[in-house]
């Protein structure tokens, strides 16, 4: 298609039930709903084409996760086209806002920062609907040394240990600008915990299971597995240690996407 006209589109989505953000042959993506609705929305008096502006894993969620629009026509009236969008969309997917962009934006390549959260509680069982976006640790943890053990993430380091799947020719030198652990005061339901936690981890991009390799680090700091000087060395260039615990995917939020 000539793609003439060019929009960036924000989306929430509950991930629980969904293998994802991109198409995967014979399963059910965040992408693929999308592409349905809009082709349904369209009726073929539209060309269009959509990419993401990055990936989420199965049962990942996302408070602001983006996607660029391509169209061969524009839109004559953006808010009329996200209501349009909204009634037919499935009820965990909602579209929240429409920008025009010129030929010139890659949503792919443009800089941009990614906030993401990991929210989970510990040390009791949780109500079943909590499953959905929160994550729920049977142990009891020790909070404030995960707080502490959080902000080594802060810099820039080697995060190999911290990628799934590394191979000698991966570039592995991030810089993550904030990570912090406080309490929860952001998402509340009544079924929730009393106590919720929330990992915040700010920076440009991430590699492969990097936040949940992170998670699962804090985790077995709190319960006493492993000391903070494990973290340090971890996140030094040649250094091997065994980062093995992969936090649950349906604790993670990507929750901001800001475009420069």
């Amino acid at each position: 298609m000539t793609k003439s006209y060019y929009y960036v589109v924000k989306v929430q989505y509950l991930g629980f039930r969904y293998h994802g953000w991109q198409k995967q042959p014979d399963l059910k993506t965040v992408h693929l709903m999308i592409d349905k609705t809009l082709n349904f929305i369209f009726d073929g008096k539209q060309k269009f084409k959509t990419l993401g502006s990055g990936r989420t894993d199965a049962m990942v969620s996302a408070n602001d996760a983006a996607f660029e629009l391509f169209l061969n026509e524009p839109l004559q009236d953006s808010q009329v086209f996200i209501d349009r969008f909204n009634y037919y969309l499935p009820q965990d997917i909602k579209a929240i806002s429409i920008m025009e962009v010129d030929d010139k934006f890659n949503i792919i390549q443009n800089p941009k920062l990614k906030e993401y959260m990991y929210l989970f509680a510990h040390g009791q069982k949780s109500h079943p609907f909590c499953a959905s976006l929160m994550t729920t640790f049977r142990d009891q943890l020790d909070i404030q040394l995960m707080a502490t053990g959080a902000r080594l993430f802060e810099g820039t380091h080697n995060f190999k240990n911290y990628c799934s799947n590394a191979t000698d020719k991966g570039v592995y030198e991030r810089e993550v600008i904030g990570c912090e652990l406080i309490e929860n005061t952001m998402f509340q339901a009544n079924f929730f915990p009393s106590q919720s936690y929330i990992l915040k981890v700010i920076g440009k991009g991430f590699l492969y299971n990097q936040i949940r390799l992170m998670m699962g680090t804090l985790v077995k700091l709190g319960r006493g597995d492993i000391n903070l000087n494990y973290i340090e060395r971890s996140l030094i260039s040649g250094n091997n240690e065994v980062i093995d615990y992969i936090a649950p995917a349906s604790g993670l939020i990507l929750n901001k996407t800001d475009f420069n």
